[in-house]
């Protein structure tokens, strides 16, 4: 490209009934997250290491389901899944069901860049990451003591049901525009809550947990992955930016098809080679931070 186009950096960190309480920790999160994807963009970083930097922030913050802090399972275990992709060349990576990696978003990039495979899961992941350097941590040390009294209030059967969008999904993600005019994208979750072990939701799926094509935009989504992957919700949001809808315009159908064909609840975040974003969620709450060139952040609980 003969000019240099100007980086953004835009991030989630989940759709859903975000306590009052937990608000200041999920915007200050999202926050640090977005100040430190621009500080890889503004110092000639591409997008994929933005939003790998990013996503690597919120999986090492207890505060979001995703790396240390996630959900545990019905079997009390942590099962984590990631994705991240390159919209220069379509190309990917992602994991799903690991148990000793701190970071899956750097195994998703690790399987992308090292392998000639795009998906890799459970022990097989797991081992991939010791072949090739990345250290391996017990699984204890991705537990934190709210989601052990989360799992043990399961197990009694003491926790409430609630509608869909009440139940945490912390889901984070990254999307992100360099200067050389590329987009990347990633997603990382540790899933819900209870799930039975071995479910993977819509979070390392092409095209639903995230998506990046220069062509057309960069997506990642947050919320109940059953219903997410039943719309393919990135890739479709990026389509139709590639017919002529707006980032945010783009964000608010898939979001609505969402509830339309599915009654699902979640939320959307989406950037354009233009630099133009969009955020949509039908849930209370979405957590987020957008950082553009110059140091500029912004970061709320709810949009708009």
């Amino acid at each position: 490209m003969s000019e240099e186009t100007s980086p953004v950096i835009l991030v989630h960190g989940g759709a859903w009934e975000i306590p009052e309480e937990a608000h200041a920790a999920h915007i200050e999160g999202c926050r640090r997250a977005a100040e430190a994807g621009l500080a890889a963009l503004e110092s000639g970083g591409s997008a994929l290491d933005a939003v790998e930097t990013a996503v690597r922030l919120m999986e090492d913050d207890p505060t979001f389901d995703a790396g240390r802090g996630s959900f545990l399972n019905a079997a009390g275990e942590v099962e984590l899944d990631a994705i991240i992709m390159d919209g220069r060349d379509l190309n990917l990576g992602a994991v799903a069901a690991v148990q000793r990696v701190r970071n899956p978003v750097s195994l998703a990039r690790l399987v992308m860049t090292e392998s000639e495979h795009a998906f890799l899961v459970g022990p097989g992941a797991e081992s991939f990451a010791r072949e090739h350097g990345m250290p391996i941590c017990p699984p204890w040390e991705l537990l934190v003591g709210r989601e052990l009294e989360r799992w043990k209030a399961f197990q009694a059967g003491d926790a409430p049901p609630a509608p869909a969008f009440f139940t945490p999904h912390g889901t984070v993600g990254a999307v992100a525009l360099d200067r050389e005019g590329n987009l990347a994208a990633a997603t990382s979750t540790g899933g819900t809550p209870n799930k039975l072990p071995g479910r993977v939701g819509d979070s390392p799926l092409v095209g639903c947990g995230a998506y990046a094509d220069n062509r057309s935009a960069a997506a990642s989504a947050t919320g109940e992955g059953e219903a997410l992957m039943k719309i393919v919700a990135c890739k479709t949001a990026c389509d139709l930016v590639a017919r002529g809808l707006s980032p945010q315009q783009a964000a608010e159908q898939v979001i609505a098809l969402l509830a339309e064909r599915t009654r699902g609840h979640g939320g959307l975040i989406l950037l354009d080679p233009q630099g133009r974003f969009g955020i949509a969620h039908n849930t209370s709450y979405i957590a987020y931070a957008i950082a553009t060139s110059g140091g500029s952040v912004r970061a709320g609980i709810r949009y708009p």
